[in-house]
């Protein structure tokens, strides 16, 4: 990978002609063309897309999850497709709705651990040394708990707000995001144009902003989704062991926690919730394999 550093001198680094400035956005060019070749990334973020909008407009589509509006346990039909529950509310209704809690505490959180997790593991990556120890022994000591009880641990500590959520799923996922960003950085330690940055005088700062952070982006962008759909089968996992969303709210977890008690007489109550999460964390994780397929 050749990058050019900013106010180099012609004897520090190739002078820059107008072809040699396109490559980078043919490069990016050819990754879409390539993306929207892969029936798996269009199907995949296809399966994103529906839940978002169901996530945002249930109202719209006149559902009602917190009412009765059928019989207790109805099996799936045209009136209730996804069938009721014990209750006798509309299970598709319910999924629907679910998704928002869903989409804002897994988005949000995953957000939060890529930049909490990416800036760390930039920091220590390009400094090295005792910062780099240190941060690697904390994420250690953070990675060999386990995680039901650390996230036990902080629900105790921040409470089961939208905010805390979030804030504890970001603290959940920096770690490990942080070590891959790190041994990314690590890497392109080794390359001429971070000597050549750090030889001109540039300060820290401007080197990991400028110079570091565009060549490993990617991984950034990676860890991301991979962190989104791990982020929403927690959020679903904190619901079902009460931890997170409370009755009568709609969410996968919580419903499926419900209504296990009827798996085997209304195996919808529970199917249905499932394969809710399930479709959202694979359709995520095949994102991020085809943006990393595409990216190497």
């Amino acid at each position: 990978m050749t990058a050019v550093v900013p106010g180099a001198l012609a004897t520090d680094a190739p002078v820059v002609t107008g072809p040699e400035q396109t490559v980078g956005s043919r490069r990016a060019r050819r990754g879409w063309r390539a993306l929207l070749r892969r029936p798996t990334f269009l199907v995949s973020v296809a399966v994103l897309v529906w839940w978002v909008v169901l996530a945002v407009g249930w109202h719209a589509l006149g559902l009602q999850p917190f009412a009765k509006t059928g019989e207790l346990l109805q099996a799936p039909s045209a009136a209730h497709w996804f069938g009721t529950d014990s209750l006798g509310r509309d299970v598709f209704a319910r999924v629907a709705a679910g998704a928002r809690p869903a989409l804002v505490i897994g988005p949000f959180g995953a957000a939060l651990a890529t930049v909490l997790g990416g800036t760390l593991g930039l920091v220590a990556g390009f400094h090295r040394g005792w910062v780099d120890t240190a941060l690697m022994r904390f994420f250690d000591v953070l990675l060999a708990l386990p995680s039901l009880i650390f996230l036990v641990v902080l629900v105790g500590a921040f409470g089961v707000s939208t905010p805390a959520l979030v804030l504890i799923v970001g603290v959940l996922f920096a770690p490990g995001i942080a070590r891959i960003v790190r041994a990314a950085v690590l890497v392109e330690m080794g390359k001429s144009y971070v000597q050549s940055a750090r030889l001109q005088g540039e300060s820290a700062l401007r080197a990991m902003l400028t110079e570091l952070l565009p060549n490993v982006v990617g991984v950034f962008v990676v860890q991301a989704v991979l962190s989104l759909g791990a982020a929403i089968f927690i959020t679903a996992s904190l619901s079902f062991l009460g931890l997170g969303s409370q009755p009568p709210a709609a969410d996968w977890g919580l419903d499926i926690n419900a209504n296990r008690a009827y798996l085997q007489a209304a195996w919808w109550t529970v199917v249905f919730p499932g394969v809710a999460v399930a479709s959202i964390v694979v359709a995520a994780n095949l994102i991020a394999d085809n943006l990393k397929e595409v990216a190497e």
